[in-house]
């Protein structure tokens, strides 16, 4: 593959040459977006060739994704349906994309980029935080690939030009999800199904990772905005899926007094378990209405579609893909599915103009007026955002009234823990 590469690079070269400075064809079926936004006025006509600056005839391309799991977990299946939309959208057949599910966060991510890589792929995508290293070891044997992973934090700091990260602003999806919980705790309270100093949510994480983190703590702000009486406990699983280990924590923290449960967590266990005990459920990465249709409110999701779709045109037009990219409500990268049939009153509504605030800058989600940590406002953080979590902090991330998650690398690194969230297990 390496052969051939450098064998079509040259080639570009030459006709670089030849073509005497001209713009190089758009070869996506339509215009493509500059980096401003505006369309490109070149044809849309894919070319016979690969473009003057290394990019690849379309009907040329392959593209290679490797989920951690399957269908059947939440997060994956996000993630696989975004691929088949782009695969969609591009107008790809199936022989130019592969995709490798249950691959473990170990030395089988490096085997899978790198039989992608031979089997000629052009765009290798992997989607676990554990995958990184892994991935960049493909980076670095396969040069003339462009690799892409989520939720990873090295890509701006590693210095391959071939690896990149992507993310997106979810503690604004899940800020909206907290609204939707918090009116339903509202619900409840003028119902007289409980008081308001019994208005406490559980919430199932995975890992104590600042993913997670930011995650739980937006939500619970979305809650509180809504909801001034809220408080959460959180419990931990040590695993991204384990429908059972779940299942166990949603009904630990039921038992123990929480009225509306939440999740980081990629199997049904937690939802099944608050439908079947009648307690209101915000999930994630997708709908559950159809399996949980009495408790199911709402979920917050990336679409990973405008990432893919991006990313691969970038391979196309020998463009260079971004090293850390931040999907946006604007971007139609973070989004809300259904509500679900039991939500309060004026729930569509609140969410409208809570996403019309987020959207011209009037709300933050980690507004520092609007939560202390031990009692004391946050006036300054040093967030490990070019390093690693057990490092000291070495970016200054609260400035203007608001902490700036995700703004200074696509991953998140909240990792404060503000009143109200009791953490019941930290293990993890």
């Amino acid at each position: 593959m390496k052969k051939v590469f450098a064998l079509l690079l040259a080639l570009a070269m030459v006709f670089a040459l030849a073509a005497c400075g001209e713009e190089p064809a758009d070869v996506s079926e339509e215009p493509a977006p500059t980096e401003s936004g505006e369309e490109s006025a070149e044809s849309s006509e894919a070319p016979e060739e690969p473009s003057a600056e290394g990019g690849i005839a379309k009907e040329e391309l392959k593209v290679g994704f490797i989920f951690l799991h399957d269908e059947n977990s939440t997060y994956d299946l996000n993630f696989i349906n975004a691929a088949k939309a782009a695969i969609e959208e591009l107008g790809l057949t199936e022989d130019q994309y592969e995709f490798r599910m249950n691959v473990p966060e170990g030395q089988e991510c490096y085997d899978a980029a790198a039989e992608l890589a031979d089997d000629g792929c052009n765009f290798i995508f992997a989607d676990s935080f554990g995958h990184e290293d892994y991935m960049i070891q493909a980076a670095m044997e396969f040069p003339e690939v462009e690799f892409a992973h989520a939720t990873g934090t090295r890509a701006h700091t590693e210095g391959l030009a071939n690896y990149h990260n992507a993310f997106a602003s979810i503690y604004e999806g899940r800020y909206l999800a907290g609204i939707v919980a918090g009116l339903k705790l509202n619900e409840m309270i003028e119902n007289g199904e409980i008081t308001e100093d019994e208005a406490k949510m559980g919430y199932v994480g995975a890992y104590t990772y600042a993913e997670v983190l930011s995650g739980y703590t937006s939500f619970y702000l979305g809650a509180k905005s809504v909801c001034p009486s809220v408080t959460m406990d959180v419990t931990f699983t040590g695993s991204w899926f384990d429908e059972t280990a779940e299942r166990e924590a949603a009904n630990s923290l039921i038992a123990g007094g929480c009225v509306l449960i939440s999740q980081h967590a990629d199997s049904m266990g937690a939802p099944s378990a608050c439908e079947d005990a009648g307690v209101p459920n915000v999930s994630y990465n997708g709908s559950t209405a159809a399996q949980c249709p009495e408790t199911y409110l709402v979920s917050s999701r990336i679409d990973w579609t405008p990432y893919f779709v991006y990313a691969i045109n970038c391979v196309i037009n020998g463009e260079e893909i971004v090293a850390d990219w931040t999907g946006t409500l604007e971007t139609g990268s973070v989004v809300l599915t259904e509500l679900g049939a039991n939500v309060a009153e004026g729930t569509q509504e609140a969410l409208e103009e809570a996403e019309a605030a987020l959207l011209d800058g009037s709300v933050h989600v980690f507004d520092t007026s609007t939560f202390t940590v031990e009692g004391a406002a946050v006036e300054s953080f040093m967030a490990d955002v070019n390093t690693d979590e057990n490092s000291e902090g070495d970016t200054e991330v609260v400035s203007d009234g608001y902490f700036h998650e995700s703004e200074y690398r696509s991953a998140p690194y909240f990792t404060l823990q503000i009143d109200g969230i009791t953490l019941l297990d930290t293990a993890f």
